[in-house]
């Protein structure tokens, strides 16, 4: 299944997410998409993604005839604040060019000529957009206009902060990846304004961050009725309410269930029940 954004590039509906893989992302990757997955979500982060790895995945996966217009890479420019030692990009340069810089070097990891997905990994302050925000997201546009990669977008934006981004940039994002807690509506105010723009709104951390909902009777009792996991439940859930899901398995067991999530139909009823679940 793929879902699209406003600006009509096709994106798998459900993603293998690569971080805190370590030295297991190569092994991990190729294992993902034999079980099915054909979107891979990586970061030029040394701190928590090996995306050098990922590209070694894709060229191993290419020698067995998986080709690299069948995958969909996303990959994302950290800012220095998010790196540590082993900064991707000269961090003594001016921002502008640090983009240019991690995304030229994301090409070389990841073995390609473009990407399918360039994603700004997170605003430089919790609350509004800064001067340093506005020339990143320009020189992403930049990226984006030369045919680069074919969306833009970002990740761990306030619902405040993805508002101004839509309102005033010349080209708004296409994807929004964040964590998504239960507690907290599902993202909600966010995941509205990605609808009210066409924008494919990405959920990540599902599982992780809604341990406590996974063992809550009612998606206890809808997992016994579709004859399902919980973790189904919750990805289906997701997909429901209009959100391309990431999981970071590294079962291949769990592979192949999370991708089944796809092939259930939750009622409009245990869509409501859910969605108020933890609030």
């Amino acid at each position: 299944m793929t879902i699209a954004a406003y600006n009509h590039v096709p994106i798998p509906s459900f993603m293998y997410g690569t971080a805190w893989k370590e030295a297991a992302t190569t092994q991990l990757v190729q294992l993902a998409v034999a079980s099915g997955f054909t979107a891979i979500d990586t970061a030029n982060q040394l701190i928590h993604y090996q995306e050098a790895l990922v590209g070694e995945a894709l060229q191993a996966l290419g020698k067995k005839g998986i080709k690299r217009d069948t995958l969909f890479l996303q990959t994302k420019f950290t800012s220095v604040d998010g790196q540590d030692h082993r900064t991707p990009y000269d961090a003594s340069a001016d921002l502008t060019t640090q983009v240019r810089q991690s995304f030229d070097s994301s090409l070389i990891h990841l073995c390609t000529d473009y990407v399918d997905s360039y994603v700004l990994h997170a605003p430089f302050s919790r609350r509004g957009l800064g001067d340093a925000d506005w020339e990143v997201w320009a020189a992403i546009e930049d990226i984006y206009q030369s045919g680069k990669t074919k969306m833009i977008g970002i990740s761990n934006v306030a619902a405040g902060q993805l508002a101004q981004l839509c309102e005033q940039a010349k080209i708004k994002p296409m994807v929004v990846q964040n964590r998504c807690y239960a507690a907290l509506g599902w993202d909600k105010e966010v995941r509205d304004i990605c609808q009210a723009h066409g924008i494919i709104y990405q959920g990540f951390s599902l599982l992780t961050a809604n341990r406590e909902v996974l063992i809550y009777p009612e998606i206890q009792k809808i997992a016994r009725r579709l004859g399902a996991g919980p973790a189904q439940i919750i990805f289906r859930f997701a997909m429901q309410i209009g959100m391309l899901p990431l999981t970071g398995t590294t079962s291949e067991q769990h592979m192949k269930e999370d991708l089944q999530a796809e092939q259930l139909t939750l009622s409009g009823q245990e869509i409501e029940r859910i969605e108020k679940i933890a609030r």
